[in-house]
């Protein structure tokens, strides 16, 4: 059995799903913190037979939640201090996200104009269903995280 050590101070990203932890790292940008991660794949799970699980030794306010829970909103957030969960944050799907997710319709103002933030609004929370907010281009968050 694999054995991990406990961190001090950081977070830990648990009960996500097996082989999107890599995925996981990029979107959240954590290889441009300069702080220890430990990416466990495949790890044995009563709950989900197999998940991954990060491990990050930082501050959790220096990782935007709100592309976590665009990822995927059911991993479990747990914040670490002197080697102890101090608190579990739950992730819901943020109502607008920023620059995320980005536009592909041709015609969208974005596609001109290079410096316009990409925004997207949640139209359908039970379909988890984003609209660009300038063309109303459809974005399935669900096929967006099978890929």
């Amino acid at each position: 059995m694999l054995n991990v050590g406990k961190i001090e101070e950081g977070f830990v990203l648990d009960h996500i799903q097996a082989g999107k932890s890599l995925s996981l790292y990029h979107h959240l940008q954590l290889d441009k913190l300069d702080c220890p991660v430990a990416i466990i794949k495949n790890a044995r799970s009563n709950k989900m037979g197999k998940k991954d699980i990060l491990k990050v030794e930082c501050d959790v306010d220096q990782m935007d939640l709100d592309v976590l829970a665009v990822i995927d909103h059911n991993i479990t957030v747990n914040v670490i201090k002197n080697g102890e969960i101090v608190e579990k944050k739950e992730l819901t799907l943020p109502k607008e996200i920023r620059n995320i997710i980005y536009c592909r319709n041709p015609r969208c103002i974005t596609s001109i104009e290079q410096g316009l933030p990409h925004v997207f609004t949640l139209a359908d929370e039970k379909k988890e269903i984003y609209r660009c907010k300038y063309c109303e281009e459809k974005f399935d968050r669900r096929s967006w995280i099978k890929s």
